[in-house]
């Protein structure tokens, strides 16, 4: 059984930064890609960012696009999300994805695996 499992999650004020980790119980080169995604209260569950496990491959939503960085290290089984400028909109559950595509999907039904999520509050 594959575990992902998301920590790092809290209550910050905007502006602060936050790093986010997913430590996976499966060696991460058996994944095509892995995600974040989020989710807000009473919205759909949204892609934030992605990356193949060759790391050759990144992408970023737009809302995060130079704010958010996504990073892995294989050695240790481990996704991060480096959250900077954050700002209350960022306030979310957010949970990493595993998936066997070799390409990067936005579209949370292509992912096999997912963690139980992190909460993150970011205070005006």
């Amino acid at each position: 059984q594959v575990q992902l499992e998301e920590s790092g999650g809290g209550l910050v004020q905007a502006g602060a930064s936050l790093r986010l980790s997913c430590t996976t119980s499966a060696r991460t080169f058996s994944w095509g890609n892995m995600a974040w995604f989020r989710q807000a209260p009473g919205k759909e569950r949204e892609f934030v960012a992605g990356i193949t496990w060759s790391g050759r491959r990144i992408s970023y939503a737009d809302s995060v696009k130079g704010r958010f960085t996504i990073s892995s290290d294989n050695a240790k089984n481990t996704m991060y999300l480096q959250m900077n400028s954050r700002n209350p909109g960022d306030t979310a559950a957010y949970y990493c994805a595993a998936g066997n595509r070799l390409t990067i999907s936005v579209d949370r039904r292509t992912y096999d695996y997912w963690g139980q999520g992190t909460q993150v509050t970011v205070s005006s």
